[in-house]
């Protein structure tokens, strides 16, 4: 569920759109979205087939409610920018769920993506 006040909602199936694409793009950048290089320097995703970028299939429904309280006082409109920022909290408020769930075995996940072998690891050292 991501939660937003945009002002003045002006095409809501954008705005939806927009918002719940932030979060999956979120959700990518959290769990599966890394640059990976060799030891000489060379990438090693340097096309899409193994750059792993979410689609809408590999989450589940993301919902979005949009709230229109605080209008912007900058425009005649009230309306704000909207969507770009669902991504920003995705990766800090997931990291700190991770840590709460692993709190007994004291894991505190300070790096992205939490693929699985990443976590696996932050359980074996623990």
């Amino acid at each position: 569920m991501v939660v937003d006040d945009v002002g003045r909602i002006i095409n809501p199936g954008t705005l939806h759109g927009q918002v719940v694409g932030a979060a999956v793009q979120g959700l990518g950048s959290t769990f599966t979205e890394e640059i990976i290089y060799d030891e000489d320097g060379q990438l090693l995703v340097a096309s899409l087939a193994d750059y792993m970028v979410p689609v809408a299939t590999d989450y589940p429904v993301v919902r979005a409610i949009s709230l229109e309280a605080h209008p912007s006082p900058n425009n005649p409109l009230g309306a704000k920018g909207a969507g770009e920022g669902g991504i920003i909290p995705v990766g800090g408020a997931l990291a700190n769920a991770v840590a709460a769930a692993l709190s007994s075995l004291g894991v505190e996940p300070r790096e992205l993506p939490l693929t699985p072998p990443r976590l696996w690891q932050l359980i074996q050292k623990s």
